[in-house]
């Protein structure tokens, strides 16, 4: 049953009412478009203000109805204003997530917010007849137990804040997190407890009301159906990080400007990012993008590709999805 079904069926709350004062239910043939760019690491990247500029040009041309960077876009700091310069260029409504590596060098999520001029940390907007939830998937997990490393957890008061904006919406539900809710190997910590959320949503709803789960953070590319509901993975608009055992890795160029981090890397010599395209007739539509590897692949360096669960690779991946 769809929504309008739904809503008229059941009468909840007058569902016909609901659908003639708020025309933004119909189905008809409305739609939302939107550019995805996730993991641009600007801090790191020798070139990221061209890779994001790429991405903004290309956006303005196409007009899209907003665009969404999924995390680890850029640290808070005066030396990143000309990226958010580029980033504003766009001519239209423009939407942040916070990543793990936003805070390196000892800044504050609200320094984050502030510097980007994010909605919040974790917020909702409607575009078009969706809902759209961003969530912030670096709070603290203060269990002893924990892993070591960044945090990558979504408190219990996120989740209640989360559940009443889902009960709160009639709309067809997209969620966007840095971390995979679906990938156990550095996702978020509490991602099964993420993931039965959201289908109590849709069993509470009586239809499907979350849809779609996008995130960054992985740098890779892969797709999971988990119950009814799509997790997609953006991969980086810039590379790979492989770490310690591959210093050997050399960008020259990225060298000689001062940014040494990225000998840790399998760079793509072109960034990547994604068109994403919803209608209310079942259809999800992502246009990605291939470019290949600078210098040698990941399996010719020696990286054991056991090792990941999801393949490393320099693309995002079209995909035709059904609701």
């Amino acid at each position: 049953m769809n929504r309008k079904e739904f809503l008229t069926k059941t009468g909840l709350a007058g569902g016909t009412f609901l659908l003639a004062r708020y025309p933004e239910l119909q189905p008809a043939e409305k739609r939302v478009r939107f550019g995805v760019i996730a993991d641009l690491h600007h801090d790191i990247m020798h070139d990221g203000i061209e890779r994001l500029s790429a991405f903004v040009d290309d956006m303005n041309k196409k007009k899209p109805d907003f665009i969404i960077q999924m995390g680890d876009f850029c640290m808070p700091k005066k030396t990143n204003t000309p990226l958010m310069e580029v980033w504003n260029q766009f001519k239209g409504p423009k939407y942040h997530v916070i990543g793990n590596h936003d805070t390196d060098g000892g800044f504050k999520p609200d320094e984050v917010v502030d510097f980007w001029k994010a909605e919040g940390k974790y917020y909702s907007f409607d575009r078009n007849g969706f809902h759209f939830v961003v969530l912030n998937g670096n709070e603290h997990n203060e269990s002893k137990s924990r892993p070591v490393g960044y945090a990558r957890f979504i408190s219990t008061t996120q989740i209640d804040w989360l559940k009443k904006d889902l009960e709160a919406t009639l709309l067809p539900v997209i969620i966007c997190c840095h971390q995979g809710l679906d990938n156990d190997s550095g996702g978020l910590e509490n991602g099964t407890l993420l993931r039965y959320t959201l289908e109590q949503a849709n069993q509470k709803a009586g239809w499907k009301k979350v849809i779609l789960v996008l995130s960054g953070h992985h740098h890779q590319d892969y797709y999971n159906r988990i119950n009814d509901i799509h997790y997609v993975q953006i991969n980086s608009a810039s590379y790979q990080w492989l770490g310690d055992d591959f210093k050997e890795i050399r960008y020259s160029e990225a060298i000689d400007k001062g940014h040494p981090n990225i000998k840790y890397t399998v760079p793509y010599q072109d960034p990547l990012w994604a068109m994403i395209e919803i209608d209310h007739k079942d259809r999800i539509t992502i246009q990605g993008k291939k470019t290949v590897f600078v210098g040698s692949s990941p399996e010719k360096l020696g990286v054991n590709m056991e090792d990941y669960i999801y393949p490393i690779v320099p693309y995002i991946s079209s995909r035709n999805l059904i609701k």
